[in-house]
């Protein structure tokens, strides 16, 4: 039941080349930094990465698209990176946009055992492609697929050695999606207290869904930085 991990290199040691990865996180803010600076180290190679965006240029995931680490992305936005922009264009990364609530329901779905569902939105675009399009009550909905991934990688505020995680705040994001589409979920912390310790109406994440846990002390940055002249 103890599932601490002196460190992220060692929580991630079966991640491979070729694995697929759904990483937590909105923008810079309630991302896994320190599994993904682990991954960096790691050097694997042909990652298929399932999260709301690629970070920024010199951060986040972005570090493993510089590095060449990321063969295809399934996120919702691509705006804060130009290099991941620049791949895009170029034709050097696979990309698959997907709607942003359409995402988190992907990933909401494969956690639950859901193996497809149907939903309205992308209806009559192009999202819709090559996809089985039912009406139900006049309305014309797309199905989509839930998705699953070897590995998960999250983020959270506090969580105790069974692997029970606290988010706080707007840091909750797409976490507990990408936390229980993983088939394995290694959580970085940056508080580790004691079983019991978090009221069980405080607990966003059970256990059950957590396979390794780290803790650590995280940077975060601020995405964009506004202040007056």
């Amino acid at each position: 039941m103890n599932k601490l991990r002196p460190n992220a290199q060692e929580a991630l040691r079966d991640v491979s080349n070729g694995a697929t990865i759904a990483a937590g996180g909105f923008g810079l803010c309630g991302i896994p930094e320190l599994c993904i600076a682990a991954l960096r180290e790691m050097d694997v190679r042909d990652l298929t990465v399932v999260s709301n965006n690629c970070g920024v240029d010199n951060f986040g995931l972005g570090l493993l698209l510089a590095n060449r680490q990321i063969s295809k992305m399934v996120s919702s936005y691509v705006g804060e990176n130009r290099e991941f922009e620049r791949q895009l264009l170029g034709g050097e990364i696979e990309v698959e946009l997907v709607p942003q609530g359409t995402l988190a329901e992907r990933l909401r779905a494969g956690g639950a055992g859901i193996p497809a569902f149907y939903t309205p939105t992308g209806a009559g675009t192009a999202v819709a492609e090559g996809k089985e399009q039912r009406e139900f009550d006049g309305r014309t909905y797309v199905m989509e697929h839930g998705i699953r991934t070897d590995f998960a990688i999250v983020k959270a505020w506090r969580g105790d050695r069974y692997g029970n995680l606290q988010y706080r705040l707007t840091a909750r994001n797409f976490n507990p999606l990408c936390a229980a589409a993983g088939r394995v979920t290694i959580a970085e912390v940056e508080e580790l207290v004691e079983v019991g310790e978090i009221a069980p109406e405080d607990i966003s994440t059970p256990g059950i869904y957590v396979q390794h846990i780290i803790v650590g002390k995280h940077e975060k940055r601020i995405e964009r930085r506004t202040t007056r002249k």
